[in-house]
C-alpha cells in the first residue's frame, strides 16, 4: 500500500467522515481504471480475465459496455464494486483508490458509494419486499434516516407499492429485479452498477427496468451497466464499450 494512500481506521464513524468528505462536487471521476489486469489460475493455466484496462467514468455518466459471455465483464463490475481485487493496476472509485484499504472498510464503501443491481437478483428468501429493501439502510447508522418509510418510498418509485409484503418466491422476475433496484437505491449511493439487469425477463418487465436506470442516471447518479441489451445499448446519451477477451474500447 502506498504510505500516501494509507488511513487509519479507528472507528466506523472516521470511515463515514470519509465518505461525507466525498462529495459530488469534488469528485473527479466516478470510476478510474490505471493498467487494471484480473487473473486466475486453473490448474496450471493463467486465465487473464480483464487485460490492462485503462477507463475512466465522470460523475452522472451512463456507461454501457457490451461483449459476449466470458469477456470479462462482471470480473471488471466486481472489481469497481470492492467485491474483487486486481492482480495488478489500481481501481479508484469515486476518486478513492479502494484497493489500498481492508475488507472492512471495502464493506462500508460498497455500502455508502456503490448500488449492485445483480442479474440473478441476489434477495433474501426469507426477507419480503420491504425488508430486503430496509437490510441496506439498517447497516448504515443514520439518525435521520426512517428505514420503513424510506423502503415504502422506493418500492412505490419501483412500482411495487402492493406488494411489500411477498416474498421473493411470490414476486415474477421483473418484480424481483424491482426489489433489487429498490434495494440498490436504498442509501442513495452516486453510483448504480448493474449486471445484465434486464436479462431473462418478459417484455414489459424488461421496459421499466430500462425506465428506471434511465430515471437513476437523469437523477444524477452514475450508471455503468453490463448489458446484451440493445435497447439499453442505443439509448440516447449513453457511453457504449465494447469488450472482449479481457479488453475493452470505444464504441464508435
Amino acid at each position: 500500500m502506498d504510505e500516501d494512500a494509507s488511513i487509519d481506521i479507528a472507528t466506523a464513524d472516521d470511515e463515514f467522515d470519509l465518505m461525507d468528505a466525498l462529495g459530488s462536487e469534488e469528485v473527479k471521476n466516478a470510476i478510474k481504471l490505471v493498467d487494471v489486469t484480473r487473473t486466475y489460475s486453473l490448474g496450471d493455466r493463467e486465465i487473464v480475465a480483464v487485460d490492462e484496462i485503462n477507463l475512466q467514468v465522470e460523475p452522472g455518466e451512463f456507461v454501457v459496455v457490451e461483449g459476449p459471455s466470458g469477456s470479462g465483464k462482471t470480473t471488471l463490475l466486481n472489481m469497481i464494486g470492492a467485491i474483487d481485487y486486481p492482480t495488478s493496476g489500481r481501481v479508484l472509485v469515486m476518486d478513492v483508490p479502494i484497493g489500498d484499504y481492508d475488507e472492512h472498510f471495502r464493506a462500508l464503501f460498497r455500502l455508502t458509494n456503490t448500488g449492485f443491481i445483480f442479474q440473478s437478483y441476489n434477495l433474501i428468501s426469507t426477507l419480503t419486499a420491504l425488508e430486503n429493501v430496509m437490510f441496506p439502510m439498517q447497516l448504515f447508522e443514520d439518525a435521520d434516516l426512517k428505514p420503513e418509510e424510506e423502503a415504502h418510498r422506493l418500492l412505490d418509485r419501483v412500482g411495487l407499492a402492493e406488494r411489500t409484503d411477498h416474498l421473493p418466491w411470490q414476486l415474477s422476475s421483473g418484480e424481483q429485479q424491482r426489489v433489487a433496484i429498490a434495494r440498490a437505491m436504498s442509501n442513495d449511493p452516486p453510483l448504480i452498477l448493474a449486471d445484465e439487469p434486464t436479462a431473462n425477463l418478459d417484455v414489459d418487465s424488461a421496459q421499466m427496468i430500462r425506465e428506471i436506470l434511465r430515471w437513476l442516471n437523469d437523477s444524477g447518479k452514475t450508471v455503468l451497466c453490463m448489458t446484451h441489451d440493445i435497447n439499453i445499448i442505443e439509448q440516447d446519451r449513453v457511453r457504449v464499450l465494447t469488450m472482449k477477451n479481457g479488453v475493452i474500447g470505444e464504441n464508435v
